[in-house]
């Protein structure tokens, strides 16, 4: 059994240095001169030097653009959970005409990805007057399929005596939901915030159609659009390029250290593991 666990670490280990070593080397080149990112063969150990970070501060305006993707992403994310959480409520503890019908139906949309639909979104916002607003993709953010899939299957796992005995105390359908389930739904939760949070941070094609004006664009357009000499005839600039990937990265891995304890429990009693 011990000689099996060792194995099984070992190959874990090696799954993750695989999975690892591409982050590492964007973290280490970012540190290099732009002359040195590019030698071959390629070093470890070079002069370190945080100029390419410097660059990006003095020469774009990085922190506009990190700061529209914290409003943005952060807003997006509560919305989520607010329209998400009692519509899952509902699928998994209530019951009502139609129920399997909707929710297949909801759950189907999966299978739909968005540059299928993206023509007649952009209509849509135009007609509404929310083109260049942070409204445009926050409100499109709101309208997530796997949130309410795993917080729906998450309340079918509650043992049904929890809500009977709050029914006995007399409590209604919405004092169960917000003084019983809710409370309950912590792993939950924390598993869809991890999930929203990293999707609409890294979210790109949508707020590069929605939003145009300079001042209100996320990292992600502002870091692909203006950066490396992407509008310009010079010579890309990867040093620039690894150290804004490098720092952009840096709100998901916040978010979810903050949040691991509860992911895997989250994954687990909601049915989608893998």
């Amino acid at each position: 059994m011990k000689i099996k666990n060792t194995l099984i670490y070992i190959v874990m280990a090696f799954i993750g240095v695989i999975f690892l070593f591409p982050l590492l080397w964007s973290v280490v080149s970012s540190l290099k001169p732009e002359a040195e990112i590019m030698n071959y063969p390629p070093k470890w150990i070079a002069d370190f030097t945080f100029i390419n970070y410097k660059s990006v501060l003095a020469q774009y305006p990085y922190t506009g653009w990190m700061m529209n993707s914290l409003i943005i992403t952060v807003l997006s994310t509560l919305f989520v959970l607010v329209l998400t959480t009692p519509a899952a409520y509902a699928f998994g503890r209530l019951n009502f005409k139609g129920k399997k019908v909707i929710f297949t139906l909801i759950v189907s949309m999966l299978l739909i990805p968005i540059q299928a639909y993206i023509v007649p979104l952009f209509l849509l916002v135009s007609e509404l007057k929310l083109l260049n607003t942070f409204a445009a993709l926050i409100l499109v953010a709101g309208a997530n399929v796997i949130s309410v899939y795993i917080l729906t299957s998450f309340f079918k796992g509650i043992p049904n005596e929890l809500e009977e005995a709050a029914r006995i105390d007399g409590c209604k359908d919405f004092g169960i939901f917000w003084k019983v389930m809710l409370p309950l739904t912590k792993p939950a939760v924390s598993t869809v915030t991890i999930l929203m949070f990293i999707s609409n941070w890294n979210n790109f094609l949508w707020p590069m159609i929605a939003i145009r004006a300079n001042a209100l664009k996320p990292l992600t357009v502002g870091i692909a659009q203006f950066m490396g000499g992407a509008n310009s005839t010079a010579q890309f600039q990867y040093g620039t390029s690894l150290a804004a990937a490098c720092m952009a990265i840096i709100p998901s891995v916040i978010v979810f250290l903050s949040l691991q304890r509860y992911f895997v429990e989250g994954i687990t009693n909601s049915g989608i593991k893998g």
